[in-house]
């Protein structure tokens, strides 16, 4: 196979418009369309000196040495599509979306934003049309294969994309030229923020939950302070807009300090007023009852009873909305899905460091993003990636901590950093003066957690503190039981500490063995933890 270009190179995604209707009209001979669609999209691309980076299910992934080639392409391929004979004369199209951008080339394929620009562009158009950015605009206007034009097509964010790209169709003999406005943010109805940094990696986090959305009414993202529930909510919640007529609605309740708020929060994220002599909550559902709409709601953990029993009324009255739901514990309401958000995948250090398999780590990516944000001339590198792969794995992968990590890359060096990691508290401080106050240091986060427990699941809490590597249910009873936990206690705590994400039960024990209990951050306590160990309150 021949090397895979590198520098500014242009990228071009496919994929076929409608593939759910058509594998539901057409179920026997559709392994046979995607077959023959792919067949024409890799003819076309390799005539143009186009190499496939990746082809899987109705999608294919082009690169390009020349942004002229990969229109060209582009053009040749919807040409023979639309002319192309289908099963029962059904018609199969594709949409194209072009990028031109300077990713990192690795072994596994391309990593950087500019793939993801591509891949948003084309999600954003509908079958049949060829969609380019302006880098890929600016490299080709003044030599567009013949009858070719480009139409201007504004300013559009797209998912997941910090700023807005302004974008062309391609218009050209044998193409269809008329559609609908773009599927970008600003035309599917919704209420989700601009977000400020970039998304790194969760691809199968992302597939998953969409599945499990697909699934289930009410699906709760739980996990430990700092692992991403938020972001990952948001990610899937943008990339789900074209499932929902009336769209995706966030919710943010972190703020609040009443549940009887909760309702009031969702009517104002709704647009929903308020009617005298009824309760707003009544109001809510009977707007929502005919709607076909994703409701996010976010940080719930604080609120739990009063988001349950709001959860539960629109569940019952509404019958085709649907909810999204971040928490560091269940909900609690029947038919509820929960899914834990995991950390991200970090390499281990003592496995042999190498440079190429770190910057596929999605942990390692995310520091050397950050880190370069606030340092331009960071660099990952054979020098310092020992060094950052410590840090990642050191903590946990967990997004929070390896975001406050990489600020530090302004005053210290990456050995400095995974030097002081023994005092991480310390270290892991200031986050964003806008976040939240327990999202601006790793301390703060912990706390939040803890303070959210009761008495008694704070005394078991601190008497956890004494096993360094897990334990096994038996054990806990014999050892933290007493004073103000009394033996039969023991099971029932363990288990809120575990629905509340702060224990883990590991099952990969031997067949037969008692499951293995573990604290989530294994490597570094909680806060108050810590504390409780320094005091020997155990």
């Amino acid at each position: 196979m021949p090397e895979r270009p590198a520098g500014t190179v242009t990228f071009l995604f496919t994929n076929v418009e409608g593939s759910t209707r058509l594998l539901q009209a057409y179920e026997h001979e559709y392994p046979a369309i995607l077959v023959e669609q792919r067949r024409i999209v890799r003819g076309a691309m390799e005539q143009n000196h186009g190499q496939v980076v990746d082809a899987h299910g109705d999608s294919v992934f082009v690169v390009f040495p020349r942004a002229k080639d990969a229109l060209a392409s582009a053009i040749a391929a919807q040409r023979t599509l639309q002319a192309h004979p289908w099963p029962a004369g059904q018609t199969v199209r594709i949409r194209m979306g072009l990028h031109t951008g300077e990713p990192v080339s690795t072994e596994g394929g391309y990593v950087g934003m500019d793939v993801h620009r591509a891949a948003r562009i084309c999600a954003a158009g509908f079958g049949g049309q060829v969609i380019l950015s302006e880098a890929t605009r600016s490299l080709i206007e003044d030599d567009l294969p013949a009858g070719a034009t480009l139409v201007d097509l504004g300013e559009h964010r797209l998912k997941d994309l910090i700023h807005p790209l302004r974008l062309y169709q391609v218009v050209a003999p044998g193409l269809l030229s008329q559609f609908p406005p773009l599927r970008s943010l600003a035309t599917l109805p919704n209420n989700l923020p601009v977000q400020l940094t970039s998304f790194v990696g969760r691809d199968r986090e992302m597939a998953e939950v969409k599945r499990l959305l697909g699934l289930t009414r009410l699906l709760t993202l739980t996990g430990p302070g700092g692992c991403g529930k938020t972001r990952l909510a948001l990610q899937v919640a943008a990339d789900v807009l074209e499932d929902y007529p009336d769209g995706v609605w966030l919710v943010e309740l972190a703020a609040l300090s009443d549940a009887g708020l909760i309702p009031q929060t969702i009517a104002t994220a709704l647009g929903i007023r308020e009617q005298q002599g009824r309760s707003l909550l009544a109001t809510v559902a009977e707007f929502l009852r005919p709607k076909n709409l994703l409701l996010v709601l976010d940080n719930c953990e604080h609120l739990v009873a009063g988001c349950a029993e709001v959860i539960e009324s629109l569940l019952r009255g509404c019958p085709t909305v649907r909810l999204l739901t971040t928490s560091r514990e269940p909900v609690g309401v029947a038919g509820e899905m929960m899914w834990s958000v995991p950390p991200l995948a970090a390499p281990r250090p003592d496995r042999g460091v190498h440079l190429a398999a770190l910057r596929e780590s999605e942990a390692v990516r995310l520091f050397t993003e950050r880190a370069q944000a606030v340092a331009r001339t960071f660099v990952l590198s054979r020098e310092n990636g020992a060094h950052v792969a410590q840090i990642c794995y050191r903590l946990d992968g967990i997004p929070l901590a390896i975001e406050l990590a990489a600020a530090r890359v302004k005053v210290l060096s990456v050995e400095e950093i995974a030097v002081r990691l023994d005092d991480r508290f310390r270290l892991l401080t200031g986050g964003s003066r806008t976040a939240l106050p327990r999202h601006q240091t790793l301390l703060a986060t912990m706390d939040w957690s803890y303070d959210l427990l009761s008495p008694s699941e704070r005394v078991l809490f601190r008497r956890l503190s004494v096993f360094a590597g897990g334990f096994t249910l038996p054990i806990a009873e014999a050892v933290c039981a007493g004073d103000d936990v009394d033996h039969p206690e023991v099971l029932d705590l363990l288990t809120r500490l575990v629905d509340r994400s702060l224990i883990i039960v590991d099952l990969r024990g031997e067949a037969g063995a008692p499951p293995r209990l573990v604290p989530r951050a294994r490597r570094g306590r909680t806060a108050r933890t810590a504390r409780a160990r320094a005091a020997h309150v155990v």
